[in-house]
């Protein structure tokens, strides 16, 4: 039987990587609904080939452009109504959140409400507003299904072991394209310096988050909630390989690691079948013996301040997530559109969190309302030249 799944954010890396999915396994997925923000001729093209009931776009010039490309009856939803409706479209199992920024929030807490799975790539949405994410899903009976890599390879080396018996979690990380740069180094960075990963395709934000490690911090709070473990057992070890994708250490001395190659089909893969199903597939198996070497090596958190700010928003708690979240969208949108250095990113979260008043077991509305908070705290300290030294 084919479990039914909504995408929002099909038009994305993830988005279109889990199409891909789709695609090699059509007898046992049917998409009934997706959604886009931007690139209207692409996401008619994924209209025509999966034939889902309910789309949502951005805006109504959107909608007319597909209903009118389109001969077969299908519904067309806008804005944040359309990703509702689509997360809760008649006959969903399972959510694949592909969209990127905190607008992955809300239609998360409410699939989960609403009793649906939901795979999870937005990491926004855990570290912005992860009790809520708990709460919605007991509510609901649902389940959060992680798709970022080293959150599956965690996931998978936790299978048939109790989390009493785990010592630490050790997330992996690329290092990025400046590995090795100095402060005075990353002064210079271009946007296209900065959109060179060495290991991952991924979207523009997420590649320059993985840069300045700014994704790693966010991977440290996501993975506090999703396995409900202390910040003092969550650590990061630089691997530029990207082969191990995560390990967990055990109190008997063993040590777990998942390998794999650097495609995210993969955990896609297995977060759609329920993370517990290994289904053939078309994707690149590791050859050991023409890899190499596997290096490893402490981050350098002097000049990637980014993991430590992590640490500290997460110890804190309360709001302190979502603004450390929000602030940073806001910064690297700025740099992306050349309107401010690459080096004052993450002093851009820094000086937001400093003006910062937490509220602690803060309401989803609250959560909305810091998160624009922060956003627009952030864009005039860079508009008055304030954020950085």
């Amino acid at each position: 039987m084919q479990k039914k799944i909504a995408i929002i954010g099909s038009t994305g890396s993830i988005g279109m990587q889990t199409l891909d999915v789709v695609r090699a396994h059509p007898e046992d997925f049917r998409v009934l609904a997706i959604t886009a923000n931007r690139q209207t001729d692409k996401l008619i093209d994924l209209i025509s080939e999966f034939r889902p009931e309910y789309v949502g776009v951005r805006d109504e010039e959107q909608a007319i452009k597909i209903r009118s490309a389109i001969p077969f009856p299908v519904e067309v939803g806008l804005g944040m109504e359309g990703l509702i409706a689509a997360v809760t479209w008649t006959g969903v199992e399972m959510v694949v959140n592909a969209v990127v920024g905190a607008i992955g929030i809300l239609p998360t807490i409410v699939a989960l409400e609403h009793g649906n799975d939901v795979a999870l790539a937005n990491k926004e949405t855990l570290v912005a507003a992860g009790e809520l994410v708990w709460k919605a899903a007991a509510i609901g009976k649902s389940q959060v299904i992680p798709v970022d890599s080293e959150h599956s390879a965690i996931l998978q080396c936790l299978l048939g072991n109790e989390m009493s018996s785990v010592q630490k979690i050790v997330l992996t990380a690329s290092g990025g394209p400046f590995r090795g740069y100095t402060k005075e180094m990353l002064q210079h960075v271009t946007v296209s310096n900065a959109l060179a990963h060495p290991t991952w395709k991924m979207g523009a934000k997420i590649t320059v988050d993985s840069s300045t490690l700014m994704n790693k911090g966010f991977e440290i709070i996501e993975a506090h909630y999703l396995y409900h473990t202390p910040y003092d057992q969550i650590e990061v070890l630089i691997h530029p390989q990207s082969i191990i994708h995560s390990l967990v250490y055990y109190q008997d001395g063993a040590v777990m690691a998942q390998l794999g190659s650097a495609d995210m089909r993969i955990p896609i893969q297995f977060a759609l079948y329920g993370a517990h199903s290994r289904v053939k597939s078309a994707w690149k198996s590791l050859d050991l013996a023409t890899l190499g070497s596997l290096t490893f090596e402490a981050p350098d958190r002097e000049t990637f301040p980014a993991l430590d700010l992590a640490y500290s928003c997460g110890r804190q708690g309360g709001t302190y997530p979502a603004v450390f979240n929000a602030a940073n969208e806001a910064a690297v949108l700025a740099f992306l559109e050349d309107q401010l250095p690459y080096h004052q990113i993450v002093e851009t979260v820094m000086r937001t969190l400093d003006a910062h008043e937490s509220i602690m077991e803060p309401t989803l509305d609250q959560v909305m309302e810091v998160d624009g908070w922060a956003r627009n705290t952030a864009a005039r300290l860079i508009r008055e030249g304030r954020a950085f030294s």
